[in-house]
């Protein structure tokens, strides 16, 4: 049964149900929920064993969306995520079977592993929310959401994601190793029946579809406008970065800093947030040049240098200026 909740209640609610199964991790939740916020797709980054699968199932779960896994291989067909058309002798005529992407929440795991064709099959999924198969389209639910993971140290046997299909994903996350204080708590925590086997929905899916027209909604001023578009042209104008964040990276960050904006319960956004997001956003977006590559610059560090120069606005909207924040439904457990 679904209450009327206000928005700090929707974070609460899933923000404290994903904290039963992942320990000390509310930063990278709250940023992940953020891009499903906002309508977009994630990517997990980081050493196996650190609880990407678990982050994409808890949310999957307390959202109440339908959860569906595929483990990316080499071997994988792109028919094997989309679904294929079947010739059904009894009629005579072809059938669609749908894959595993018809689904609220898909995981990508491993991403890499699997070959470029099979990776642009989600392309179409992403950008459109659709499948065509055999000149026929197929909608996908709404919502949906692609969470996908790989393993950012080891090459052998993977395919790297083209700069056109990382595009395709709002945010790039790291889950990070716990500190000792978090591992012992989550051992405790683990000892019997794991925790994620009695984890419920807290908000339903018609709930995050009104979250997401409510972030939509959130009040960005011209001076931050602004300054998320001279973030991305400071990205495009390091010497270091071959290709930079184009207007769908200013788009992202735009989005992105909205739906952290109503998580927090404010009807505006603030430079804060965009900052707080810009190297989720902005780090996978970035091309670099050879001679920072062999002197192994990462892209985050490249992305912090453009925030430390970049002026921040004083400006930000005025509670005149700015609507109130919509509240949404949101089901206890």
């Amino acid at each position: 049964m679904t209450q009327t909740a206000a928005t700090p209640d929707f974070a609460r609610l899933v923000l404290h149900n994903v904290a039963q199964v992942l320990v000390g991790k509310e930063d990278v939740t709250r940023l992940a929920l953020a891009g499903i916020l906002a309508g977009g797709h994630v990517l997990l980054e980081d050493a196996p064993g650190t609880g990407k699968t678990m982050l994409a199932r808890a949310l999957a779960l307390s959202l109440g969306l339908g959860f569906r896994r595929v483990q990316f291989t080499p071997d994988l067909l792109p028919s094997d995520v989309t679904g294929v058309s079947v010739y059904r002798p009894a009629t005579g005529e072809f059938e669609f079977v749908p894959g595993p992407i018809f689904t609220g929440l898909l995981l990508a795991d491993e991403i890499n592993r699997a070959t470029p064709k099979t990776q642009a099959a989600l392309l179409e999924a992403m950008g459109e929310g659709q499948v065509t198969e055999s000149g026929v389209t197929h909608p996908l639910p709404r919502p949906f959401v692609v969470i996908a993971t790989q393993n950012p140290v080891e090459h052998e046997g993977t395919y790297r994601l083209p700069e056109a299909q990382l595009d395709r994903f709002l945010l790039r996350l790291s889950v990070g190793y716990p500190t000792v204080e978090e591992e012992v708590r989550m051992l405790g925590r683990l000892q019997g029946e794991h925790p994620i086997a009695a984890l419920g929905a807290v908000v339903t899916p018609a709930d995050l579809l009104a979250a997401q027209r409510a972030v939509r909604g959130v009040y960005v001023s011209e001076a931050v406008q602004g300054y998320i578009a001279r973030l991305s042209a400071a990205t495009r104008a390091h010497p270091h970065v071959a290709l930079g964040g184009g207007p769908r990276a200013s788009l992202a960050l735009q989005g992105s800093a909205q739906a952290l904006a109503w998580l927090s319960g404010r009807a505006f956004v603030t430079p804060d947030d965009v900052q707080r997001v810009a190297g989720a956003v902005l780090a996978h977006r970035l091309s670099l040049k050879i001679e920072a590559r062999l002197q192994g610059q990462p892209a985050e560090a490249i992305v912090q240098e453009v925030l430390a120069r970049e002026p921040v606005p004083a400006e930000t909207a005025s509670a005149g200026a700015a609507p109130a924040p919509a509240a949404v439904g949101a089901g206890a457990r």
